[in-house]
This record gives C-alpha cells, structure tokens and sequence, in this order.
C-alpha cells in the first residue's frame, strides 16, 4: 500500500503576546541550555518544541549541567544518575513547604489515582503545579525532564505541552486547566534506590520509575495525548508531536497483506478501553492479528510502533524493555479501526490496540474537540488523540496496584476528555 503523509497545513493566526501557560516556552528553552548535549530539539523537524524566549540559567541549572559529558545519556546507569542530579537540584529550590508537597512515600498508593487523560479540575495531581513555581524553579523541573527522555521524546512532550498552550491561546475553549502541569517524585531522587517521576497534565501523564540497585528504567503506565495534531508555535515553526507515531503505525500498515488486514481490523472505531488511568486493569488479550502471524520484518515493524511508549529514554533501556515485549510477541495481538491512509485531511482518523502478555498500547482518536476548535486546525479525529501504555507484567515496578480513582476516571475515549 501506498502510503501517504499528507498532513493540513493549519491556518497562522498572528503571534501573540505569551499568555499564562508562556512561561512554559521559556522554561523550555532554558533547561534545553542547560543541560549541554542534550538539545531540546529533536532531529525531526516535524516535532519542533514551542520554546521561544531565554532567560538567565539559575545555580540549580548550573549543577544539572555538570553532571553530563555533552553527549546526553546512552546507558540506563546514566539516564538515571542524569535524572537522579537534575531531580535533586530541583529540589534544591524549593521551599520546606514546597518539597513537602513533591515528595511521596514510594508505594504510596497515590501515585495510581493522580494521573488520568481528564483535565485537572476533574482529577486532582500529585505534586506541584508548575504555574505556581518562579522561573527558576519551572526551569529546573523542566531539567529533570530533560535529563530523564530522549532528544525525540523531550521534542514530542514539550510539543503536547505547547498544543494546550496553543489551545489556550487561539480556541474556544474555556477550560482553566490547558497549560497546567504537576511534577511530583514519589520515593527520594537516588541512583541506587527506586523512585518515580509522575509528570503531567490533561493531555500528558508521564510514569517512569527509576530503580538505581537493579539498573532498571520503566515509563509503564503513560499516557500520551495530543490536540491538536499539527499547530503552528510562536515562532512560526509547523509542530505535529505525533508525526513519529503516526509514521510508524501506517509503516506498520502498509507492510500487512490483505489476509493480515482482514485478521488486523474489526471494523467499528477503537474507542474505548479497558486498561483506563485511575482504573484497574485486566489486561484482556486475544482480539484482531496475532502476532505468530507476522514476518520478521514486519514483527519489527511492530517492535518500532511499541517504542514510541517504552523508548523514551536511552538506547539501553529501550532495547531491554522491546527484548522483554519481542519474547512474547507471538501471543500479542494487535487490532485496528479507521483510515487505512495517513492522510489528515480526510476521516476521523485511527484507533489501535496491542495487547499482549509484556504489552498493552491503546491509541483512540477522539471524535469531539471538546470545545476547543480553532478556524483550519485538525483538534478532533486525527487531531484529537489519547493513548494509553501498561505493562500487564511490572506497572509501577511493582511497587503498588492500581487503584480506582476517586475522581473522574478515563482511559482513552473513556468519558469526555
């Protein structure tokens, strides 16, 4: 099949003064210069951050940046001493108050319940809000996610945050919560103990436990989201965080026969899941194409779409996290709803499910833009997207089960998002 990237060219209002969620921009940059080597501009062009102003690097700054080499992080043993320093310089920071309110016991029970793909006025997050820290603190949490992800992920997480800022900015939407971002460390930042990094906000529920004794990194569970699909920043520049997903997935596609198609897809939309944030979880498998009936190279394939959720970090952890998912691909199962051309401008777009005993991915278009349209941009459909990312096997790390939330919960396509 032959694929085809076209994608709508959104219309460009005229650059603004920065509104409330601006000092994210800022903060962006600033920890991007931090950090030497580890830029926060991904080599795809297509992903382009929305970071458009400088500000003075602060002390905290100063010690992130002395604890890289200028090439950024390749093994897990230095994602997790580079987050480990960047979380502890944060920390740095803050007040007794402050530091009170960010850290958490490590099975703390918390961490299940305070992460959802809902805004946050419907699902309270643990934590800090960034909007409520000074400059130098912004900067510097921003640091530790920069230390934590690679070039590509930083690019695709800094270009979700910038889309509600986008929204915030140009849409009808009136709802407070775009723009607004919790971090929260649940265990002591160390590079030989557990502990968890929880950061997020409507569109972006960031899981990734550090285990320092076992050389381990996981992200499971994550979710990802995007609205709008391609936006244009304040400097111009063309954004569409999504770009590596969807080319992956339509690689994927393409390389199916019409037998394989026929087992991929069921027809109705993917909409809802059962695996939602703040919900349990049972991990049903069974449904759409087996995986014992792909090739190798397709299997492959397959491997690239996973890493989009498992391989945000290093090369290190993610060749141990798809060696784990790639033992047990034959028995993961991949289902398929929507358009079978990657073409943004027409449809409502794609939803997938791959599940399997290491893995479960769920990505679902949502079909509304909960009011938040903006004249020529693409905010439902294929610009309106929640995805969900568990380990059937080790979420959390197996430090605590999921626990229902006390607030609204919803995985995606769970409720109005």
């Amino acid at each position: 099949m032959t694929e085809d990237t076209t994608t709508p060219t959104p219309n460009r209002p005229p650059i603004r003064r920065r509104t409330r969620a601006g000092w994210i921009a800022a903060s962006v940059l600033v920890a991007g210069l931090a950090l030497a080597g580890c830029s926060a501009v991904a080599a795809e062009p297509a992903a382009t951050t929305s970071a458009s102003a400088s500000a003075d690097t602060s002390t905290a700054d100063a010690e992130v940046s002395a604890t890289t080499d200028g090439e950024g992080a390749t093994t897990t043993a230095e994602t997790i001493a580079d987050t480990t320093a960047a979380a502890e310089a944060f920390l740095a920071t803050l007040t007794d108050a402050q530091r009170e309110t960010v850290l958490y016991a490590f099975d703390d029970e918390t961490k299940t319940t305070s992460w959802t793909n809902f805004p946050v006025t419907f699902v309270e997050r643990a934590g800090l809000n960034l909007d409520d820290l000074t400059e130098e603190q912004r900067t510097a949490a921003m640091a530790v996610l920069e230390a934590l992800l690679d070039d590509e992920a930083y690019a695709m997480v800094t270009g979700i945050i910038g889309g509600d800022e986008y929204l915030g900015e140009y849409s009808s939407s009136s709802e407070d919560s775009l723009g607004q971002y919790y971090i929260a460390f649940f265990g002591d930042p160390s590079d030989t103990a557990s502990w968890e990094v929880q950061f997020g906000g409507h569109h972006l529920g960031i899981n990734a436990t550090l285990e320092g004794a076992e050389n381990a990194l996981t992200f499971a569970p994550t979710h990802l989201g995007v609205q709008p699909a391609v936006y244009t920043n304040e400097e111009g520049e063309e954004v569409q965080p999504f770009s590596a997903i969807y080319e992956s997935a339509f690689a994927f596609y393409d390389s199916l026969d019409d037998e394989q198609l026929a087992a991929l897809s069921q027809g109705e939309q993917v909409q809802q899941f059962a695996c939602q944030p703040g919900g349990t979880c049972s991990f049903d498998t069974g449904v759409g194409l087996v995986g014992a009936d792909l090739t190798d190279e397709q299997k492959q394939l397959l491997l690239d779409v996973i890493a989009n959720w498992v391989g945000m970090a290093d090369d290190e952890t993610t060749a141990a996290a798809l060696a784990e998912i790639e033992a047990t691909l034959d028995e993961t199962y991949i289902s398929w709803s929507g358009a079978t051309v990657y073409d943004m401008t027409q449809g409502d777009g794609i939803g997938f499910l791959i599940s399997g005993p290491n893995v479960y991915v769920g990505f679902a278009a949502q079909q509304g833009s909960a009011g938040a349209d903006v004249d020529g941009v693409t905010t439902s459909g294929w610009g309106h997207v929640h995805t969900i990312y568990r380990d059937p096997t080790n979420d959390y790390a197996g430090s605590v089960e999921q626990q229902e939330s006390a607030g609204m919960s919803g995985g995606p396509g769970g409720g109005q998002p």
